[in-house]
């Protein structure tokens, strides 16, 4: 089953309703009597693949502030089984519930670890495997995810508050702040999207739960605006990587030293936008999107939503449609070739349509 496809500009519009609904939905899930094995876990090992793993930071970083032992790994990583992690718990993320190499990781599970998926849809390939599943109402979607990477984010933090004991969660008004934070990012992009669609490429930079907008900001930029991009933590990223800047797009998340970066970064002439909630001083190099204070993973969300307008502009300032994707890939999902990839060859430009497997 699939959940039904809406545009990218579609999901930016729903978004902060869909995950009120997605919200709601887990919260009853989870305090079932059916996911008691999930709430008593103590050493949860999250897995999944591209936007997916990406969203694995955020409880990730959750867990371990609250004393939790836990880690994230990518599914191709363990699709041999989970020899060697000390699991009491295999939680693997999946929008579409297809993805091959999770559903390899999950069906080679060690016995005796609970093994429970986190999908958009139900049923699905993955969902038959598990001994649990969550799933996020059959939400619609677009190709390049909107509601699916964001509420996976929200379903995340609900499943780690769960796992920690927490007595209340963070996401009664997230419809509010969802489109608060779209109409500022729409304003704030418009002014930077000219000189941002002439960057050759960008680094997204940041710390903790926000390495999860890092690594969604870089695969959204390649998957959408189709630039180069690449996600680092902060304090490696001064070691050294930063010195490749030049005609390069900074995207950089975070209150510490992530202000003094974007403001080195800025000062050396290259284009910045800084996501922060503390105070920081726009100028000609950089911008500056101030965010509310707020949880961790409701932060994570509207770096998310940001970085949805961020590609939407810049994309259309490229001329590149945004439901366009050059590549089909047969072998990443279970099944005939996906959906994806069928509107790939249908939507690309005719220089890009040739390198697009057919139907």
């Amino acid at each position: 089953m699939s959940a039904p496809r809406i545009t990218f500009l579609q999901g930016q519009a729903v978004q902060g309703a869909a995950l009120a609904r997605i919200a709601a939905r887990v919260r009853t899930r989870l305090a079932s009597p059916e996911c008691a094995p999930l709430r008593t876990a103590r050493r949860p090992l999250f897995t999944g693949i591209g936007a997916s793993y990406a969203a694995l930071a955020v409880p990730v970083q959750q867990l371990r502030t609250a004393g939790i032992v836990t880690q994230r790994v990518l599914s191709g990583e363990i699709e041999t089984g989970t020899a060697g992690f000390d699991a009491d718990c295999l939680i693997a993320v999946s929008r579409g519930g297809r993805s091959c190499e999770t559903i390899a990781a999950l069906r080679c599970a060690a016995p005796g670890i609970t093994r429970t998926a986190l999908l958009g849809v139900v049923p699905s390939p993955l969902g038959e495997l598990a001994d649990l599943t969550v799933d996020l109402g059959g939400e619609p979607d677009s190709y390049a995810s909107t509601v699916g990477y964001t509420g996976a984010v929200v379903a995340l933090d609900l499943v780690a508050g769960a796992i920690a004991g927490r007595d209340r969660d963070p996401w009664g008004d997230i419809a509010e702040q969802t489109t608060a934070v779209h109409r500022q990012a729409a304003d704030l992009v418009a002014g930077l999207r000219v000189r941002g669609a002439r960057c050759v490429a960008s680094d997204a930079v940041a710390a903790g739960a926000s390495r999860a907008s890092a690594e969604e900001g870089a695969l959204l930029l390649r998957e959408v605006v189709r630039m180069p991009a690449a996600a680092s933590a902060t304090r490696n990223y001064l070691h050294g990587e930063m010195e490749s800047a030049g005609n390069t797009l900074h995207l950089v998340f975070g209150d510490g030293r992530e202000i003094e970066l974007a403001r080195s970064l800025a000062a050396a002439g290259h284009l910045t936008l800084l996501l922060t909630t503390a105070p920081a001083r726009a100028s000609d190099s950089l911008f500056v999107i101030r965010l509310p204070e707020v949880a961790d993973a409701v932060r994570a969300v509207l770096e998310a939503v940001v970085l949805q307008e961020l590609a939407a502009q810049l994309s259309a300032e490229r001329g590149v449609p945004i439901e366009s994707f050059v590549f089909a890939q047969a072998d990443t999902k279970q099944g005939d070739l996906d959906a994806a990839g069928v509107q790939a060859a249908a939507y690309a430009p005719a220089g890009d349509a040739a390198r697009a497997p057919s139907p």
